[in-house]
């Protein structure tokens, strides 16, 4: 390989190295800050239960209240585990669940113009929070994050490394 072409590798290779530095702290701002806006959301729904069951009601959703209820709630805790970074690809996946389901049942119109007007998709709602869990479900919640912490003590704790609480 001539000089030039390795030079743009290694150019290259360090370009790579500092945009992957940035993936953890980047999925820790996307956590934090969605996570925290999700469960805000959460909350306000649970302390306004019957409009929110009201709305669910006229969408035609069976068990509106019980719906409501779960839905509330499970916005509310989903935030707050992905705020920090805990089960964060299992509150991911049932964010995605619940924004796809949200697209569906609230608007459908929005859902279907995905190709024919991606306008009318990405300005819906459940767009971003839907991106979020999908961002998250992908990549993980990152090397800042309680998941990380965790899987690290476990991963030490079952090699029996010394100091480990079950060597």
């Amino acid at each position: 390989m001539s000089q030039a072409g390795s030079q743009i590798l290694r150019l290259y290779d360090g370009f790579l190295k500092a945009v992957s530095s940035l993936q953890s702290p980047f999925l820790l701002l996307v956590r934090v800050y969605w996570g925290w806006q999700l469960s805000q959301n959460g909350w306000a729904k649970l302390h306004n239960l019957p409009h929110v069951t009201e709305f669910f009601s006229s969408l035609g959703l069976p068990a509106p209240h019980a719906t409501a209820t779960f839905v509330s709630s499970f916005e509310f805790v989903c935030g707050i585990l992905l705020a920090l970074g805990l089960l964060s690809r299992i509150a991911a996946l049932g964010l995605t669940i619940d924004m796809f389901t949200a697209y569906w049942t609230a608007d459908h119109v929005a859902l279907l113009s995905f190709i024919s007007d991606p306008d009318k998709f990405q300005n819906a709602a459940s767009f971003v929070y839907l991106f979020v869990g999908l961002l998250i479900l992908i990549f993980g919640s990152g090397k800042i994050s309680l998941d990380h912490l965790l899987d690290r003590a476990a991963r030490k704790t079952l090699r029996g490394d010394p100091g480990s609480s079950l060597a």
